[in-house]
């Protein structure tokens, strides 16, 4: 981009594009033609950055821990986790001890990871670029690699859920012959496949699009401001009303992967 004017639209672009480590060993911008062994370096660098975070976080408050009077950093995060807790036993109908780690993890992960969407791409974009570093999207749940990558670690544990309730032959023998008994056993197979397929996708385009499609608009935002006085003006108001409304879309994201990943993981246990 260098040596050109830089328009609305190549702006929009450029922020759009994700910094790769692409087969040939190269580091680049991202493109359509990408192939399947190329990485995000942003994505995983910041969705591993915003985990690590999440365990100092929680490390700070049981460092200090006590019984008695809880400090206020304690007393938040018990609040939080305990409504998380709260939220994974109302939903989820088995034995396992695993569910509410599961639960905490993906939410207070993917709120992390959202709550990038707060701080202007240009505040990650103008330092990195000093330091040669030209492509950064600096939300990882803005990329469908990420979403997919956790939709896809909750499929595997519902298979995990499945099979450890069932086991190989119950969980082979319900696959087959419900839920419209063993003689339309092609029918079932179907529609089984389609229905475990179909949950993993679901939960990650749901939380990829509404991540991608809000960051367009804050770029569009940020475009809108860079309009002279009146564009400042509109792009202030238009950016602070985005940002209370994301105040609620991106907990309310994080919850509902949260809880429908709880939900498929109960349900996988069900018999039908």
């Amino acid at each position: 981009m260098a040596g050109e004017a830089e328009t609305p639209t190549s702006y929009i672009q450029h922020h759009l594009q994700n910094l790769v480590y692409s087969e040939d060993g190269g580091v680049r911008g991202s493109t359509a033609t990408d192939g399947f062994w190329s990485i995000n370096l942003d994505t995983i660098l910041t969705s591993v950055t915003m985990g690590l975070i999440v365990t100092f976080l929680f490390w700070i408050a049981t460092r200090k821990a006590t019984a008695g009077v809880p400090g206020k950093w304690q007393a938040f995060v018990e609040i939080l986790l305990e409504f998380v807790d709260r939220q994974a036993r109302d939903t989820y109908h088995g034995s396992s001890k695993l569910v509410t780690p599961i639960a905490i993890t993906l939410f207070f992960w993917i709120l992390l990871m959202n709550m990038l969407k707060f701080i202007p791409a240009d505040f990650f974009a103008v330092p990195l670029g000093w330091l040669g570093v030209n492509y950064w999207k600096p939300v990882p749940t803005a990329d469908v690699n990420a979403t997919l990558g956790l939709s896809i670690s909750v499929f595997f544990l519902m298979l995990f859920f499945a099979l450890r309730s069932k086991g190989l032959g119950g969980f082979t023998k319900e696959f087959l012959t419900a839920p419209f008994g063993k003689w339309m056993m092609p029918f079932n197979l179907i529609l089984n496949i389609v229905e475990w397929v179909s949950k993993p996708i679901s939960l990650a385009m749901r939380l990829f699009g509404n991540m991608f499609g809000g960051e367009i608009v804050f770029l569009l935002i940020w475009v809108l401001g860079g309009a002279g006085l009146l564009g400042l003006l509109g792009g202030t108001v238009f950016g602070l009303g985005w940002m209370i409304f994301h105040i609620l879309v991106i907990p309310l994201q994080a919850f509902i992967f949260m809880m429908l990943s709880i939900v498929y993981l109960s349900l996988a246990e069900d018999a039908h």
